[in-house]
């Protein structure tokens, strides 16, 4: 990819992290958010999660973002987000992710329903071979659902999202797991119960459920009332579609067995008939030794190995930073998030200087009982009253193209997409003396 400066000015002032250049945001959440970045002593590019220190000492997951650096660390398979380094600074942790750029494989069920069964099989075989890894190393991911499985630009599959993962070394003395996480319709019913539970077959029943829910569109188990959810899963109390083949049905019935001790293993899916159906063993070269200095020295409060955060002026927007606002970009998955509250956003262009812009925006946003945070040409907007999902939040942020012409982005953060439509359409009336060219409100909706 290209990483030229798309105008002939010198080149201005633009985030710097060590030794990555930070681009677009990918996705934002309570904690963290996630950045485009490219490292400038190689031309890599990658994704970085940024997480606030204060935020993460407040609400004590400390531990918890330790045991996610750790076990991606540990992992290295072609079906699992890599990940490369971690920093710090005094106020921000920086996890250096690989840049996973195809999009989640929620967002090609939530678009076109059910895949054909050869499809689901090939996605359902990479995340076996993935999960059987993990495994392997002593790792449970405990919260496998599609929202948490990446695409790469070649379709290839990657687990993401090791936050709510454990350790073998997490097992109690009876040699099972007593933490209920996870979400519920995806999760095993012995998690559900407060009697321990192996993390083995915890993740195969959430593999289970991902198969029919690629195939069928639809969740297996699904109720508004949590009780009869609960009892339903309990129960393995299912339909399965009549589109299924007999193998598939075979397999999945095998699965989706409420008793994990009669479940399938995974060493028992490898030699099923239908799974075997044009499979492929993973080949790859393995890491031997995994060092986590850098985890340790991003938690610790010596000053020694801290990186800075510099930035002066909007940032001129490159080449490499338009490419990251490609659609196709979506690390939603690194974030807490409801199943199908999918980010949206839009940007407008705008000849106007960057501080008069600025000022537009926050006098369109109060006047819509918005109240507005900013922070150099970075603002957060958020409104007064509760909506379907909470307060509508929206980030936006100014870029410089050129000496006389900014890109302005606006990004939903929080609250219903539908609301943010309705925002929208009030909100940019208000922003025509800015406004040069503006994307439409169904582009906003993507």
């Amino acid at each position: 990819m290209a990483s030229e400066k798309m105008s002939t000015r010198t080149p201005g002032t633009r985030t710097r992290v060590g030794k990555y250049e930070l681009g677009k945001t990918l996705g934002e959440g309570n904690f963290a958010k996630v950045k485009f970045a490219k490292n400038v002593e190689n031309g890599d590019f990658v994704a970085i999660k940024i997480l606030n220190r204060d935020k993460v000492l407040q609400h004590k997951m400390v531990e918890q973002i330790k045991r996610e650096i750790a076990t991606m660390k540990e992992i290295k398979h072609p079906n699992v987000v890599k990940l490369h380094e971690v920093m710090a600074s005094k106020t921000k942790i920086y996890i250096v992710l690989e840049l996973v750029d195809g999009g989640e494989l929620f967002d090609i069920i939530a678009k076109q329903g059910r895949l054909k069964e050869s499809e689901a099989r090939k996605y359902f075989q990479q995340l076996i071979n993935a999960v059987d890894y993990c495994h392997s190393r002593g790792v449970y991911h405990r919260d496998l659902k599609p929202e948490n499985l990446l695409l790469d630009s070649n379709g290839a599959l990657k687990v993401a999202d090791f936050g709510l993962s454990a350790f073998s070394k997490q097992v109690r003395e009876d040699g099972l797991l007593h933490t209920a996480c996870g979400t519920p319709n995806y999760v095993a019913p012995e998690v559900l119960l407060d009697n321990g539970y192996d993390g083995t077959s915890a993740d195969i029943w959430s593999c289970g459920v991902i198969l029919f829910v690629l195939m069928a569109g639809y969740l297996p188990f699904d109720d508004p009332n949590i009780i009869n959810l609960y009892k339903k899963i309990h129960n393995a109390s299912f339909v399965m579609p009549s589109c299924f083949s007999s193998g598939a049905k075979k397999l999945i019935k095998r699965i989706l067995d409420p008793n994990p001790l009669t479940r399938i293993k995974i060493s028992e899916i490898l030699q099923d008939e239908w799974f075997k159906k044009e499979y492929h063993q993973p080949s790859f070269a393995e890491d031997e030794d995994v060092n986590l200095d850098d985890v340790d020295a991003a938690f610790n409060n010596s000053e020694k190995n801290l990186v800075t955060e510099r930035r002066e002026k909007p940032v001129s927007m490159n080449a490499f930073e338009l490419i990251s606002g490609s659609r196709g970009f979506s690390l939603d998955s690194l974030f807490q998030k409801e199943a199908g509250n999918v980010k949206r956003e839009t940007r407008f262009t705008s000849q106007r200087p960057p501080n008069e812009i600025v000022s537009k925006i926050e006098e369109a946003a109060k006047s819509l009982d918005f109240n507005v945070r900013k922070q150099n040409y970075k603002m957060k907007l958020q409104g007064h009253t509760s909506g379907r999902k909470g307060r509508l939040s929206v980030a936006t942020e100014v870029f410089e193209v050129a000496p006389s012409l900014h890109v302005v982005e606006l990004r939903k953060t929080g609250g219903d997409t539908l609301e943010f439509h309705k925002f929208f359409k009030n909100f940019s009336s208000g922003l025509k003396d800015v406004v040069w060219k503006s994307e439409t409100i169904d582009e906003c909706s993507r």
